[in-house]
C-alpha cells in the first residue's frame, strides 16, 4: 500500500487514509465528512482547512496512490527491452493494481469520472501521464515495426484500456479476485495478434 509521505502534514495524512479505509466496505457517495472526522480522529474544521470538499478528498486520495502506481511503473520497465515487451509490462502492471488494490479500483473504475472536478484535479493529471507512457510505447512499436502502421494509436490505446477495466470491473464492484498473470495473458495475446505486422 502506497505510504502518505512527508509532504502531507501529520493531520492531511489522517484524513486521507481515513477516507480510503471507509471505502474499502462503503460507497463514497455514502460517506460523510462527520464520518471521515471520527475516523481520522480530527474536527471537520481540519478537514476544511485542507480539503475544499468530501470530493476533493477523493481526488487527492487518488492521486497519492498514482503517484506510488507511476513510480512502480517506471520501475517495472527498468531492464525491459522493446516496445511491446514493455507494453506488456504496463498492462500487467496495471492489472494487478486493480487486483490488489480494490480501494483505487473502485475510485477510479467507479466514483471519479462523473465529476467535472475530477478531470481539473491532480489524480487526472496522473492519468494522463500513464496515459502518455502508453501512447509512446505504442508508437515506439510503430516505429520498431512491431505494430501495424494502419491502426491509430489511440485506437491501441483505447482498446488496452477498455479491456483492462472491463476485465477488472467485477473486482471493484463485487470484490471478486482477478488472476493478474491469467488476465494480462489474455488481454496481451487478444490485442498484441491484432496489432502485430
Amino acid at each position: 500500500m502506497e505510504q502518505l509521505g512527508n509532504p502531507f502534514p501529520p493531520g492531511k495524512r489522517k484524513i486521507l487514509k481515513a477516507l480510503r479505509h471507509l471505502l474499502e466496505e462503503r460507497h463514497f457517495a455514502s460517506i460523510t465528512i462527520a464520518e471521515i472526522a471520527r475516523t481520522a480522529g480530527v474536527t471537520e474544521g481540519l478537514i476544511y482547512k485542507y480539503f475544499k470538499d468530501k470530493r476533493d478528498i477523493l481526488h487527492q486520495v487518488l492521486s497519492v496512490h498514482y503517484e506510488d502506481f507511476l513510480a512502480q511503473i517506471r520501475r517495472d520497465l527498468k531492464g525491459i527491452d522493446g516496445p511491446l515487451n514493455r507494453l506488456q509490462k504496463v498492462i500487467w502492471s496495471c492489472i494487478d493494481r486493480y487486483a490488489n488494490h480494490r480501494v483505487f479500483a473502485r475510485i477510479i473504475l467507479l466514483e471519479v469520472r462523473n465529476s467535472d472536478d475530477y478531470f481539473e484535479s491532480k489524480a487526472y493529471q496522473q492519468v494522463r501521464i500513464l496515459n502518455k507512457i502508453i501512447m509512446t510505447l505504442i508508437e515506439q512499436g510503430v516505429a520498431a515495426g512491431e505494430i501495424r502502421r494502419d491502426i491509430p494509436a489511440t485506437f491501441i490505446r483505447n482498446t488496452i484500456f477498455g479491456a483492462i477495466e472491463h476485465s477488472c470491473m467485477n473486482r471493484a464492484i463485487f470484490n471478486k479476485a482477478i488472476s493478474t498473470d491469467e488476465t494480462a495473458r489474455h488481454i496481451t495475446d487478444l490485442i498484441f495478434k491484432g496489432i502485430k505486422p
